[in-house]
């Protein structure tokens, strides 16, 4: 069976909860996982978690990170059998070329730094190079942007994105499935970023169009 992975990309963008949760997300729906986090990006993670991100030992790191959900209790194994790390200067990566059998690309948390460099093209590292390949290809490319506030630039710039066919997804949870917790309000913005992909979950509680009601699982 061809082996076709979602690509999440990680930028330095604060929010390394978001990253984690869509990737446990992808992983729990038996979806294949290829990883890309870029060197901003491993400076936010030590900086959020404590927890670094080595080359060398990238399949301990990522389970460490993938096992420590913000506030749930006892951490969840996680098999990482299905997932392929690719450092952020490897541009012979297979997801750089578009003949790899990738479905398409999740950049989460998403900088208005890689937001300029997707939406002129710069491929200035890997995982803006899997973005513009994703984007000639037109497989599904979601930018999760946690940013705030934006500027005039990064806003026209997520129009042209969205104009040649990306998603733009802020990090913004709703609040209607009775989330108690942060890691419920992380949950459902990976959650809304798997509905974008289709990619099937039961990370929130979907709205059930009855005020008072609560709402019904996936």
């Amino acid at each position: 069976m061809k082996r076709e992975p979602w690509v999440v990309g990680v930028t330095g963008a604060s929010g390394t909860p978001y990253a984690a949760a869509v990737i446990r997300g992808l992983l729990g729906a038996g979806e294949a996982v290829d990883v890309v986090v870029s060197r901003a990006a491993r400076l936010t993670l030590i900086d959020e978690t404590g927890i670094p991100f080595r080359d060398a030992h990238w399949r301990e790191d990522l389970r460490e990170w993938l096992e420590r959900p913000l506030d749930r209790g006892k951490p969840e194994p996680f098999e990482l059998e299905d997932v392929r790390y690719w450092t952020a200067g490897d541009f012979a990566a297979g997801p750089s070329s578009g003949s790899y059998p990738a479905k398409g690309m999740i950049v989460v948390p998403c900088s208005a730094a890689a937001v300029a460099g997707i939406a002129i093209g710069l491929s200035k590292d890997l995982l803006q190079r899997v973005a513009s390949v994703t984007l000639k290809e037109r497989r599904p490319l979601v930018l999760c942007v946690r940013e705030t506030p934006l500027t005039g630039v990064t806003l026209r710039q997520l129009a042209d994105l969205d104009a040649q066919g990306a998603i733009v997804m802020p990090a913004s949870p709703g609040f209607y499935a009775g989330s108690a917790s942060v890691q419920q309000l992380v949950d459902f913005v990976a959650g809304r970023v798997l509905d974008a992909v289709g990619v099937e979950h039961r990370l929130y509680l979907r709205w059930a169009g009855e005020l008072g009601s609560g709402a019904t699982s996936t």
